[in-house]
């Protein structure tokens, strides 16, 4: 089956053909992350009107890079929640248009569905069953996986998920927009142990998480700093490595635990923050303990992208789901209530 996956649900608009044969075909992706950063965050009204400007133009594109027609496509799939309502109407009114058009049928994805699928995409992808850690954006999740559609929360976060602790912490030192990828950059050059920063909620039982705390106390210390004189950038890079391992450590405790309660030695991670290169080796040197691996999308596929949507859309379809024509999208949509497929 060859589907259309069509992503926008925050500042990426994302386009891509999958074949359940011949697997990806072609992908696209625009990225308004310099549209946005002169507000230091994501402006809803601005990504909505760049997501119409750019849509059209990718769906072209990539068609041209697969040298498909769309007469050969056989579905459509897009993101119709979480995200951005705004946002989201793109690609769904776009999505539906097309399918009537083309008399095809269209699917509403479910973003963090695709994020959690996308390592599928790889050479080596994970089995079922196994435990996922999904931190993209405004969620972080513990989730065991015993197939598509049958999820079961473990844990997730209480207040600010890590992607915003790591965009907000960035804003609060003076770095710029995205924050993840800056404090990266910065605790490369960081001194290891100058500064200790606590590892929330890993002092208790359970798999929740919270980080709220811990962006404050990183607030809290580079204040400090400053009143003292000291706002260097071996300051500023000093800080951005204690809160980075401070998030490293609390995401790598809480998946080992995760994986102790669930019997399980396989671990996916996925989302944006999954591109931490420290993330990721701590989680494959935990995972050493276990005899088991961590599976994690490409680099490119670990944001939001079209790829994953096409996927995700694809198996759905292949087993039968499908939905009228109407154009509905959700800001919220817990996973858990997403139908099993068939195993």
């Amino acid at each position: 089956m060859l589907v259309l996956g069509l992503e926008t649900s925050c500042d990426e608009t994302g386009v891509a053909l999958y074949d359940s044969e011949r697997g990806l075909l072609a992908d696209a992706l625009f990225s308004q992350i310099d549209l946005h950063r002169v507000y230091g965050g994501v402006v809803p009204e601005l990504a909505s009107r760049d997501h119409v400007k750019r849509m059209l133009p990718l769906i072209r594109q990539v068609l041209a890079e697969a040298g498909v027609a769309t007469t050969v496509i056989q579905g459509i799939a897009y993101t119709a929640g979480p995200g951005l309502v705004g946002a989201l109407l793109v690609g769904a009114s776009c999505a539906q248009a097309l399918a009537l058009a083309w008399g095809v049928p269209a699917l509403g994805v479910h973003h963090m569905e695709g994020h959690l699928l996308a390592p599928m995409l790889e050479e080596t992808p994970p089995q079922f069953p196994f435990v996922a850690l999904l931190v993209s954006g405004g969620h972080t999740q513990l989730v065991r996986v015993d197939g598509i559609g049958r999820y079961q929360l473990l844990g997730e976060s209480l207040d600010d998920a890590a992607g915003e602790a790591f965009d907000k912490t960035a804003k609060m030192i003076g770095l710029g927009y995205p924050g993840g990828p800056e404090i990266a950059r910065l605790a490369e050059r960081g001194t290891p142990g100058r500064f200790s920063f606590p590892r929330p909620m890993t002092d208790r039982p359970g798999l929740e998480f919270s980080f709220s705390g811990l962006k404050t106390f990183t607030l809290n210390t580079w204040q400090q700093c400053r009143a003292a004189g000291d706002d260097s950038e071996q300051t500023r890079s000093d800080i951005a490595l204690a809160f980075q391992q401070a998030v490293v450590d609390t995401l790598t405790i809480k998946c080992r635990r995760a994986l102790k309660q669930t019997g399980l030695n396989s671990l996916v991670i996925a989302g944006g923050v999954s591109a931490n290169r420290a993330l990721r080796q701590a989680l494959d040197g935990m995972l050493g303990e276990f005899k088991g691996r961590v599976f994690y999308a490409r680099p490119a596929f670990c944001t939001d992208n079209g790829a994953m949507i096409a996927y995700a859309g694809c198996q759905r379809l292949l087993a039968g789901q499908q939905e009228g024509p109407a154009i509905g999208v959700k800001a919220r949509w817990p996973m858990e209530q997403l139908p099993p497929l068939a195993s």
